[in-house]
């Protein structure tokens, strides 16, 4: 089988040839917004196109969000009509996206697009985590106002990637809690974010696309909201969630990539075969439950030796595995 054959297997509960890293067989193809928002990796603070301020430090993984009173978007939710001012997506340019599209051969590998910032980390970019939190429990109608617009921003950017990319995947990214809980009370998300999420999921099913929701933290609580959003693939299921109870509840219906502890063992002062455990921890656990990829959350181990020899034992195990377990 190759990449993609082998993902499908999985997903559609065949037998494949090996368990291992779902992201392996997706190639994301660059985004115009993600990469027109992209700031210099100078330390320095860079608005990007919704005005958040965002820092890229030297060596860093990423930029992140420096949001602060003074420069917060919106300073003051009751009117934040008067602050927000939404993108325009009507000037994209999206040739690379479609150069890269067009060199993937979908017969060998999914199409993806990372679809960045999601409808509560867009909400916490543009006022601030802390200030972001009180809102949504003091002034649930004017973050469901705001949301509603986003929502629409997103729903729109979402068929303009249908029409000219044509991906396979959404690889769309929102962290809804951290590692010990969501951020929000279930009853919060449920009210304020659920009903849009619903209506993103399914704008993505009608392009014939297939939902793929990074969310690298906390999630049981609402892992049955999840499925029925319409959410096809959680990317992110970190083992600090019980991911068996979570396949038993979800009843098979949400797949999972994920489960190796990243954190655990991208350490120093840690043994190699400390390593490989884990991944075997995390592959005897989770993949008899059916449609599970066993992979890093985060997607690596920043440290070069650890993630070398995480990859290596998912390659052997996640082998060894398919062959010593075969789906009947």
């Amino acid at each position: 089988m190759n990449l993609r054959e082998n993902a499908m297997a999985i997903l559609n509960r065949q037998q494949p040839d090996f368990y291992g890293d779902l992201m392996n067989a997706i190639e994301l193809v660059p985004d115009p917004v993600l990469m027109g928002d992209l700031p210099p990796q100078d330390g320095l603070e860079h608005p990007d196109s919704w005005g958040t301020v965002y820092i890229f430090k030297p060596g860093s993984p990423g930029p992140h969000p420096h949001v602060n009173d003074s420069n917060a978007v919106i300073k003051d939710i009751e009117k934040w009509e008067e602050q927000l001012k939404v993108p325009d997506l009507d000037h994209l340019d999206f040739s690379m996206a479609k150069k890269v599209a067009e060199s993937v051969d979908r017969k060998e590998k999914f199409v993806g697009f990372m679809f960045a910032g999601g409808l509560f980390e867009r909400s916490h970019h543009l006022m601030g985590m802390e200030n972001a939190l009180i809102n949504y429990m003091d002034y649930p109608d004017e973050m469901a106002a705001l949301l509603r617009v986003i929502a629409d921003y997103k729903i729109k950017y979402i068929r303009m990637m249908a029409k000219e990319v044509r991906p396979d995947i959404i690889f769309y990214h929102d962290d809804w809690g951290s590692k010990q809980n969501l951020f929000l009370p279930p009853r919060i998300w449920r009210a304020i974010i659920k009903p849009l999420q619903k209506e993103i999921a399914d704008v993505i099913h009608e392009c014939g696309m297939i939902y793929m929701h990074h969310a690298d933290c906390i999630c049981q609580p609402i892992v049955t909201d999840m499925v029925e959003i319409g959410v096809d693939i959680w990317q992110g299921a970190i083992a600090q969630n019980d991911i068996v109870e979570i396949q038993r509840v979800t009843e098979g219906k949400l797949a999972m990539v994920g489960g190796i502890d990243g954190p655990k063992v991208d350490i120093e002062n840690i043994t190699e075969e400390q390593i490989r455990a884990e991944v075997r921890r995390a592959v005897d656990t989770y993949c008899p439950g059916g449609r599970f990829f066993p992979s890093i959350p985060n997607g690596i181990c920043f440290r070069e030796w650890n993630n070398s020899i995480v990859m290596d034992e998912l390659e052997k195990y996640g082998r060894q595995f398919a062959v010593e377990h075969p789906i009947g």
